[in-house]
């Protein structure tokens, strides 16, 4: 090519609206090859140099990393896994600022000890992550659920118990998951064990067969519970006794069942039903948590009997 045709890199840089710096950059990192060098030893670049530094300040203006422009630029294939990593990294920092604009308007509320309260509790549980992660709540789970379970029921009740942070959260759904994660990470007192003690005298008792059972009860029950439904008889509560009786190595009877009320009323425990009202603020409308099924099947219960 003849260096008529050539452009410097001061004639690049006036027709593409940029600096003579911002060109050195692209060029030392491998995005703006030079065609060539004068005489005095200064940069040259053939004329279509102009197209490929106005499509590299286009991806910069997407905020596209330089790594990414390069691999963009030379692979035709690595487009789509470009942007799909842009897009997800995009959706991870505008769920951070919603996060963030509503633990502000959070903060903006209520009176100057409310808002020191809840300043050390949202302290607490980000740490510095936006949004939170859940790894509290499941950490609380494994401490609750007996002991040699199963991997595949205990990350079922993991999954279905611990809730998710909205993705555009309210001011009071971020009070609810710092509350939350304070009352999962809390010390348990002296002598006492988050887990349930297994039935005493009761050497038949199989906490698997029990969670699997309760499983499918909380999956029949759903649609009463997101209709609004009164508890009452049916195969959700049928199959919620057959549970703890099978576990037990008993049948459902009418005695049966008048026990299981009893036992059931007299082990509602205060922390955990605070979880349960924490976790149903942050569920997504008309999704019942578990808390919520089980409480809709015990009251069932104890209404037949």
């Amino acid at each position: 090519m003849a260096s008529d045709d050539m452009l410097s890199i001061g004639e690049l840089a006036e027709r593409a609206g940029v600096t003579v710096k911002t060109i050195r950059f692209y060029s030392d990192r491998g995005l703006l090859p030079e065609a060539a060098r004068s005489a005095g030893g200064h940069r040259r670049y053939r004329p279509e140099a102009l197209d490929r530094l106005r499509l590299i300040r286009s991806l910069r203006a997407l905020d596209l990393p330089v790594g990414d422009i390069d691999r963009v630029l030379d692979r035709e294939d690595a487009w789509e896994d470009v942007i799909a990593g842009q897009v997800k990294e995009l959706g991870s920092q505008l769920a951070a600022l919603r996060w963030r604009r509503a633990a502000l308007h959070l903060l903006g509320e209520g009176t100057a000890q409310e808002r020191a309260d809840r300043l050390r509790l949202i302290g607490a549980f980000l740490d510095g992550a936006l949004p939170p992660d859940t790894t509290a709540p499941a950490r609380f789970w494994r401490r609750v659920l007996p002991v040699r379970l199963p991997a595949r029921q205990v990350s079922w009740i993991i999954d279905a118990a611990v809730p998710q942070p909205p993705a555009d959260p309210t001011p009071a759904q971020v009070l609810a998951f710092a509350r939350l994660h304070a009352l999962v990470t809390m010390p348990c007192p002296p002598g006492h064990d988050w887990r349930p003690p297994p039935p005493e005298r009761d050497p038949e008792y199989r906490p698997v067969v029990l969670y699997d059972g309760l499983g499918e009860a909380y999956e029949l029950a759903a649609p009463a519970l997101r209709a609004g439904r009164a508890p009452h008889d049916g195969e959700a509560l049928d199959c919620f006794v057959s549970a703890y009786a099978h576990a037990h190595g008993a049948r459902d009877t009418p005695a049966f069942r008048r026990r299981l009320s009893l036992r059931l009323d007299g082990s509602a425990h205060p922390v955990m039903d605070r979880y349960w009202r924490l976790a149903a603020e942050l569920a997504s409308p008309h999704t019942p948590t578990l808390g919520a099924a089980h409480d809709w099947l015990r009251t069932a219960l104890t209404t037949s009997v």
